[in-house]
């Protein structure tokens, strides 16, 4: 629970105890989250959580059975918090284009600081997204995880999204491989853009990435 009262639920497969129950459990993915960003996924460890947050790698276990369950867990917990603002910000909207507009604008620009979430740093959490979020579902087993609802949420950010494509052209054939195509897609710009500037256009302040995929959209359903 956030100090304003918004509730941010998570399948509770993803842990075995849930973290926001107790301060250590949110010590752990309030440090994690501060870790995966500085290390990546491949260099971060439980061992070097345990140490960084004064207890036990075992402690650890007791809440996430794996890092790799971690991840997706940080990575539902990112997309709860977006459909939640999503939904928050266009529900009173009369306009259906404006809608689709500030939706597409909230998924591609960076992410600023929600103070809502006292544990949470979201501009990191938003890195770690961009940087590492694929490895949470390209894995062998994500067929199976799939099936237990590990990827729920980011799915319904998606539909939600999808929805909003076909308020303005009821007949278009692929909303939900536009809408996911311009997540990642943007998620790969804001990336190039840090790391691969060659690979991208994009230019400090012009908001580049945002317009780009915001003009895509409504050239391809109109």
């Amino acid at each position: 629970m956030d100090k304003l009262g918004v509730q941010i639920t998570i399948n509770p497969s993803l842990y075995s105890k849930n973290p926001e129950s107790s301060e250590l459990g949110r010590k752990i993915v309030s440090k994690s989250i501060e870790m995966l960003e500085q290390l990546g996924y491949e260099t971060f460890t439980f061992k070097k959580l345990g140490v960084e947050i004064g207890s036990n790698e075992s402690s650890i276990y007791r809440y996430f059975d794996s890092k790799h369950t971690l991840l997706v867990y940080l990575v539902n917990w990112y997309w709860s918090w977006m459909e939640y603002r999503l939904v928050f910000t266009t529900h009173s909207m009369p306009n259906a284009k404006d809608k689709l507009r500030t939706a597409l604008e909230m998924l591609t620009k960076e992410t600023s600081e929600d103070n809502s979430f006292s544990y949470i740093n979201e501009m990191l959490l938003h890195k770690i997204i961009i940087a590492e979020s694929s490895k949470a579902y390209h894995t062998k087993d994500v067929d199976a995880e799939n099936e237990k609802g590990f990827y729920k949420t980011y799915k319904r950010v998606v539909q939600r999204v999808s929805e909003m494509v076909l308020a303005l052209n009821p007949d278009f054939e692929f909303p939900h491989m536009l809408i996911s195509t311009v997540i990642e897609g943007a998620h790969h710009q804001r990336f190039f853009s840090k790391h691969l500037p060659s690979l991208t256009d994009f230019e400090e302040g012009k908001n580049n990435i945002v317009r780009f995929y915001t003009d895509l959209v409504f050239k391809t359903i109109s």
